[in-house]
């Protein structure tokens, strides 16, 4: 686990579309990571619609969004 203020060891994830995201390719930027524990549930697409709705107001503060 990470504690609050020290950083994140560098990590690659699957994406949509074929592609490969690393945590490098984000580096100097706001990120903001979310999880959550099973796909194709009630509790994830609250979840996601919640982020998608607020999308506007991550993006006025200069933060990327990854789920």
């Amino acid at each position: 686990m990470v504690s609050i203020g020290k950083k994140v060891p560098n990590f690659s994830v699957a994406a949509t579309g074929d592609r490969t995201l690393s945590l490098k390719d984000f580096s100097g930027h706001h990120l903001v990571l979310y999880f959550y524990p099973k796909d194709n549930t009630p509790g994830c697409t609250l979840e996601g619609r919640d982020f998608r709705d607020s999308h506007a107001k991550f993006v006025h503060a200069g933060a990327n969004i990854l789920g």
